[in-house]
């Protein structure tokens, strides 16, 4: 599995950081996680072809996550691809339909298969791996998911607070691709801070921690982030900066 971490900021710009948006490449074929604002010319500066992508799976329905799929969608159509899916919770395909109304020609030039998908819900993608779902505890619904493809394991959290369901998918992972959005002791609902990570970390069996979703208040507090965590997680923990690959 390659891991293509496209954006790993949030809604307020920063400077290297574009909005939510990661790459899973399994067996040569290419899913899009979240899609949100600048992830379409980041797909483009990694190198890939954002016709080469057929599937997205959202995790939530907030800009930060999907501002740039009807810009996916137009992209596709002016390159003569017409067809996708889109996965993702309660919502999406209303959420879809609502926008497909604001721009009608839209609708006669592409056709998208919408699933809705709900937390501990079990689906195989694209043929070769197996993904399941947990709910997150964040403002709108949000769902995390477990992507399984024969032995490697990898699990995105999407926006939430640390909670049991989602870490009882990555128990043992390979990977843990969690948002961080805000510094040590920083008050906070709905997302992550370090200290409210470490406890659902430690003992995890998770070899490694990749830390995205951070806003400009991360700023200068990253070493420090990945130093508290490391005091108590035997595994990798990393800040991925956008564009960076991983292949495990």
């Amino acid at each position: 599995m390659k891991i293509t971490f496209l954006g790993t900021g949030v809604a307020i710009p920063q400077k290297g950081r574009v909005q939510s948006g990661l790459l899973m490449e399994i067996d040569e074929k290419k899913v899009l996680f979240d899609c949100g604002g600048g992830v379409l010319n980041r797909i483009f500066e990694s190198g890939n072809s954002h016709t080469d992508i057929n599937t997205i799976v959202l995790s939530h329905l907030h800009l930060d996550h999907v501002a740039d799929v009807m810009c996916l969608l137009k992209a596709n159509w002016l390159c003569d691809k017409f067809d996708s899916t889109i996965y993702g919770p309660s919502g999406t395909r209303e959420w879809l339909d609502r926008l497909m109304d604001i721009y009608p020609y839209m609708k006669e030039k592409v056709s998208v298969d919408v699933v809705e998908v709900a937390p501990e819900e079990e689906f195989r993608l694209i043929d070769v791996c197996d993904v399941k779902c947990a709910a997150g505890i964040h403002s709108v619904p949000s769902l995390a998911y477990q992507v399984r493809s024969e032995d490697k394991t990898v699990v995105y959290s999407g926006d939430t607070e640390p909670c049991d369901d989602i870490m009882a998918l990555a128990q043992g992972c390979d990977m843990l691709i969690h948002e961080c959005s805000f510094p040590l002791e920083f008050e906070m609902t709905n997302h992550t801070t370090p200290d409210m990570l470490r406890p659902y970390i430690r003992n995890s069996g998770i070899r490694a921690v990749y830390l995205t979703h951070l806003y400009p208040h991360m700023q200068g507090y990253e070493e420090e982030a990945l130093e508290y965590l490391k005091e108590e997680f035997e595994g990798e923990v990393h800040i991925p900066s956008d564009l960076m690959v991983v292949e495990i």
